[in-house]
């Protein structure tokens, strides 16, 4: 039996996949073959054909994997203590019996085949969400053609309702988009020129033109379905263990059933008698369900998460995030979104619309994050700009410029203080720093007209995702490079347990390593770039909000397609159910093999019978791994 079994094709209805289509048939001609032989309407030597022609039929798919296996890896699977049971069988008379355990057990495979395929297939049914077609200009002319002959660099339109084709940048018009296909978030994100689309995605609102940034085969969708794809097939370490199990457990069946003919004659026992216990010993010792209990779990769990927009790398990071102890979370991009803005404004002369006139007048000539920020908050206030002349930038301290006959600061309070007035505010700046925040004053060199206040805002769902990470048993860490008064303010407000500050990159990977040893397995938390060295030390690396990033995905183990806390404890959550139910199905397969092993070896046992309850395991197996893949 193949761990990983997949057809190249899917088909929508579970009777027309081949392998299960074919035991289906070799299931009626067994059926029929039964019914006329003890109506008594055909000779046996017409019942032996039948039954022929099922087993090779329902055999087919299975045994030429068995076959394959044994020639190309030398290893003596399965599928061959299947066929050697089915051979014997006939050769002791019992046709019915090798027919029904063909029919049987290629059912079986069948259905384990097609449910490994419906969910490979699931997470590729999302490029049809992609459009066939592109509305493309070229040469000045509107043109459609197949969205495969995108190129990079060709603009095309798309309209409202339509999904976008590949990813592009916007070059004209804004939209609220539809992402989820991406992303796995159902509300839609609003986007303007210059912004960044994705592939499938879908355009609720205003026209656009956009330029193309990859191609069809390329797109952000297309290689998300491909990371998938390839993590279903990496496997953890129990499933590595179960193979490793298997290839040493099966060649010992089948010599055990060897000497249960060879020995008894020698004593002059019945060979008729132990070749049918040999039989039912490759039956009942065929280790189907033991090797099908993780795999099925692995592989519906990795596809369930990647519709939801959690790109889970492989088996084993899929069942280490089922050990989670401790989260590291990396601040900035991370519990925040990486981008200031302004919470307070503190007129000390005049009101707070005089203060952002002159901060404005004077940042909107800077490109610091922090003059953005003063920007962005006074077009919020709809705030016009006085004319400022002989701007000037103030290398680590501010900028400053000539509104009317007077030179306005802004800048930190360390900038005022050579003017001598900053100590009458002490208290107020004070606090506002304890709480996290940026300070940067307005004013000349006679007085302060008025504080500014300015933080890197914190994601909304941070403060509830730790909340349900502590209910979890889990300990949250912080491992920040901002400043330490940053960093306490913000952890504290989140509830954090333990915040390291002023962290170089080498040190978050001391930290990771100290967090290991004293808590267990550690998940680290950022942006897939910056934090990189951190990620590949942590037991599980999550990169945040990697839609379209190459180099985040590669960094991580796991990677959040879109900026969204709450895919943490769903992540983990699925990963202890993917170790609770494999772990179940172990359990199952091993009880179910300290049966049947003893019942073959006293005789007590039908070949029917042990095929029955051998196929019927195995089911039971695959359906509870299946269980994984569910919301």
């Amino acid at each position: 039996m193949k761990e990983n079994k997949k057809e190249e094709t899917f088909e929508g209805k579970w009777y027309a996949h081949p392998p299960m289509r074919n035991a289906l048939i070799s299931g009626l001609l067994t059926g029929v073959a039964f019914g006329l032989a003890h109506l008594g309407l055909i000779p046996s030597i017409v019942e032996i054909v039948i039954y022929a022609i099922a087993i090779l039929l329902g055999g087919y798919h299975w045994s030429r994997e068995g076959i394959e296996e044994f020639i190309e890896e030398k290893e003596i699977g399965i599928e061959i203590l299947m066929m050697a049971a089915t051979v014997g069988s006939a050769i002791l008379g019992m046709w019915d019996e090798a027919a029904f355990l063909v029919f049987l057990y290629g059912t079986a495979e069948g259905l384990e085949e097609y449910t490994y395929a419906k969910t490979r297939y699931s997470i590729r049914k999302l490029l049809d969400l992609a459009p066939k077609e592109a509305r493309v200009i070229r040469n000045g002319k509107e043109m459609t053609i197949p969205a495969e002959e995108i190129r990079v660099g060709d603009i095309f339109i798309v309209k409202p309702g339509e999904s976008i084709p590949t990813d592009g940048i916007i070059l004209k018009g804004s939209s609220s988009i539809n992402e989820a296909p991406v992303t796995g978030e159902s509300i839609p994100v609003e986007k303007k020129e210059g912004m960044k689309v994705f592939a499938a995605t879908i355009n609720k609102e205003g026209a656009m033109e956009i330029k193309a940034i990859a191609t069809f085969k390329d797109n952000t969708l297309a290689k998300m379905i491909h990371l998938v794809e390839e993590a279903q097939e990496q496997k953890g370490k129990t499933q590595l263990f179960i193979e490793r199990f298997g290839r040493r457990y099966s060649p010992l069946v089948l010599l055990g059933a060897i000497l249960l003919i060879v020995i008894p004659p020698l004593f002059g026992l019945s060979l008729s008698h132990w070749a049918t216990r040999a039989v039912v010993l490759l039956v009942a010792a065929a280790p189907c369900a033991l090797v099908m209990s993780t795999p099925v779990a692995i592989a519906a769990g990795i596809g369930r998460a990647g519709l939801t927009g959690v790109l889970i790398k492989g088996g084993i990071h899929l069942e280490n995030l089922g050990r989670i102890k401790t989260i590291a979370f990396d601040k900035t991009g991370t519990l925040t979104k990486g981008k200031p803005i302004v919470t307070d404004v503190i007129a000390l002369n005049g009101n707070k619309s005089d203060v952002m006139v002159l901060a404005y007048s004077v940042e909107r000539f800077s490109e610091h994050p922090l003059a953005q920020a003063i920007v962005e908050k006074a077009e919020g206030m709809s705030i016009r700009p006085q004319d400022a002349t002989d701007f000037s930038a103030l290398i680590g301290a501010g900028a400053k410029a000539k509104i009317g006959d007077k030179t306005i600061y802004v800048g930190k309070p360390e900038l005022f203080e050579k003017f001598g007035y900053v100590n009458r505010h002490t208290s107020t700046i004070q606090k506002l720093m304890d709480d996290g925040k940026t300070v940067v004053l307005v004013g000349t060199e006679e007085g302060i007209y008025g504080i500014i206040a300015i933080r890197d805002e914190i994601r909304p769902q941070a403060r509830d995702v730790i909340a349900e990470l502590h209910k979890m048993g889990i300990k949250v860490v912080m491992l920040s490079g901002d400043n330490a008064i940053t960093a306490k303010a913000i952890a504290k407000e989140l509830g954090i347990d333990d915040v390291r500050a002023e962290l170089e990159p080498e040190d978050k990977i001391k930290a990771v390593e100290e967090l290991e040893k004293k808590y267990g397995s550690v998940a680290m938390i950022g942006d897939g770039i910056n934090d990189a060295p951190a990620l590949a030390m942590a037991t599980v690396g999550i990169a945040m909000g990697t839609a379209g990033t190459d180099a985040a995905i590669e960094a991580a183990n796991v990677a959040l397609m879109a900026d969204d806390l709450t895919k943490v404890p769903y992540a983990i959550n699925l990963g202890k159910r993917a170790r609770r139910i494999s772990s179940q199905n172990i359990v199952f397969s091993l009880l179910i093999l300290a049966v049947l092993i003893p019942a073959a070896l006293i005789g007590i046992m039908s070949v029917a019978f042990a095929v029955f309850v051998h196929e019927a395991s195995e089911l039971l197996a695959v359906a509870n791994g299946l269980r994984v893949g569910r919301s």
